[in-house]
């Protein structure tokens, strides 16, 4: 008879004490919704419903640069947090158990250790294969062009056969194919042309498990316990073509000098599902990231408000036949602006304040705060630099006052020690597929497109379009039709 009674005391206990701890806790003074302060539940449930990034943003918008979203996590929007957070000490602070949920056929990849010690060690075998030197050379380069090639083929089929072009299927085929011959050339693949190829990408790409990993890193028990029920609407990560294809390719001994296999394979640290382990991370990140990232942008060049940025675009070009993509000033422009607008990685890069607390944004922190900065909203609050945030204006990158400012926000691939390595290849991947494209064509909407249909859909920390599907059309300009 006393159980109940036990039972509400021990509840009236917790929830005194989470009361108390709220009404005590030293990040009181950071603006913020007043639930923050006792939950992290409506945090969740915008993570589950696929809006993190824009619930943030909302909050940044309301309350400022600096925001509580949880009884101890803080998300900033200004450069000297990202300065403080990802580039102090060289590093910046270190990551916290959220990677866990990129592990590798549960190895550590560079992008998943937790410290900056172990990222060190990782980086220093892998960083030279991502040097620009390295990505401008002829081997490197003369296979992303000619993947370009594939693709811009693709756009002249889709005039004389369909009409329409869907960009997110055949940019994530792109994407594919350039990491895939950057990680493993001559064993990459060719899924704009092959379709055994096209459907290991399509595996990867429309993966559907963002709920089942966000459970399992909410609560491991609770997904543990009822695994199976969730399974029913919310899978797991399954890829079973590309695990094959990255556990028998990372096993070649012959790979070209410029890949990120050939580095690996020659150090003997280095376990064989190590190996295979870091080639599946870099390659599902090198899909992801560039393909949603350029096939955003090829959508914002499509919409009538931005049809001048495509002609400005196709004169350059025009005029600066045989230009190397490095050597365009409004290519340069315009990608700038897209990785601003639709950043490949838009979401929360959480770290944990280190050892005896730090002070960021005036605020202080006590040590194992969550805190983090997001590129969608560090590249639209400072509005001092960038004025119309929310406006597609490539020129801005064009004036000289204030570039400084610009670059030090653009923060599309994070900042510091643990930045993305991967930049220079995704740029040139970028810049080599719109120089190709947009010196042949013009491109619209197909008229079923629908802009809900391209609204943000958050995954883990990329975003995609909400419907998965992004068809344009390709009109060839006056000198390919007479060609």
């Amino acid at each position: 008879m006393f159980a109940p009674f036990i039972f509400l005391v021990f509840l009236v206990g917790v929830i005194a004490n989470t009361v108390r701890q709220a009404l005590s806790s030293p990040l009181n003074r950071i603006p913020g919704p007043w639930y923050a302060r006792f939950t992290s539940l409506v945090l969740k449930y915008n993570e589950f419903i696929a809006k993190r990034t824009r619930y943030i943003h909302a909050l940044h918008k309301t309350y400022g640069p600096a925001v509580r979203i949880a009884p101890n996590e803080v998300a900033f929007a200004s450069t000297a947090a990202v300065k403080e957070i990802y580039c102090s000490g060289g590093s910046g602070y270190d990551k916290t158990e959220f990677y866990d949920l990129f592990k590798v056929y549960e190895r550590r990849t560079m992008f998943t250790t937790l410290n900056k010690d172990d990222h060190a060690k990782r980086k220093r075998i892998i960083a030279d294969r991502y040097a620009n030197t390295n990505i401008v050379r002829k081997p490197s380069l003369d296979g992303i062009a000619e993947r370009a090639g594939s693709f811009v083929k693709r756009c002249f089929d889709s005039v004389s056969v369909s009409g329409s072009l869907d960009l997110y299927v055949c940019l994530h085929s792109y994407a594919f194919d350039c990491v895939t011959h950057h990680l493993f050339h001559p064993y990459g693949t060719d899924s704009l042309q092959n379709k055994q190829d096209e459907d290991m990408m399509r595996e990867v790409t429309f993966d559907d498990s963002l709920q089942n990993r966000l459970v399992r890193y909410w609560n491991p028990t609770l997904h543990r316990v009822f695994g199976k029920i969730l399974y029913s609407f919310a899978k797991p990560r399954e890829t079973p073509m590309a695990d094959d294809f990255v556990l028998h390719t990372s096993s070649k001994t012959d790979a070209a000098a410029f890949t990120l296999l050939d580095r690996l394979r020659g150090n003997p640290q280095l376990e064989e599902l190590d190996v295979a382990a870091e080639c599946l991370d870099h390659m599902v990140a090198g899909i992801d990231t560039t393909g949603d990232a350029l096939c955003f942008l090829m959508w914002e060049l499509s919409q009538p408000s931005s049809l001048h940025c495509q002609q400005t675009l196709r004169e350059e070009l025009h005029g600066n036949p045989g230009v190397g993509f490095d050597r365009l000033p409004y290519l340069d422009a315009v990608v700038m602006e897209g990785l601003r607008c639709f950043p490949a990685i838009p979401m929360s890069l959480p770290r944990y304040v280190p050892p005896g607390g730090r002070t960021i944004d005036g605020y202080i922190l006590p040590e194992g705060t969550i805190v983090s900065c997001q590129a969608y909203s560090v590249g639209r609050i400072e509005q001092t630099v960038f004025p119309d945030p929310d406006t597609f204006r490539p020129d801005r990158w064009l004036d000289e006052k204030g570039d400084a400012d610009r670059r030090r926000l653009l923060f599309a691939f994070s900042n510091g020690g643990r930045g993305c390595v991967g930049k220079h290849l995704a740029l040139a991947e970028m810049k080599m597929l719109l120089q190709a494209v947009y010196s042949k064509f013009s491109t619209l909407p197909d008229e079923t497109m629908t802009p809900e249909s391209m609204e943000m859909s958050d995954q883990l920390v990329s975003s995609r379009p909400l419907g998965q599907r992004c068809l344009l059309r390709f009109i060839p300009t006056t000198s390919e039709v007479m060609a």
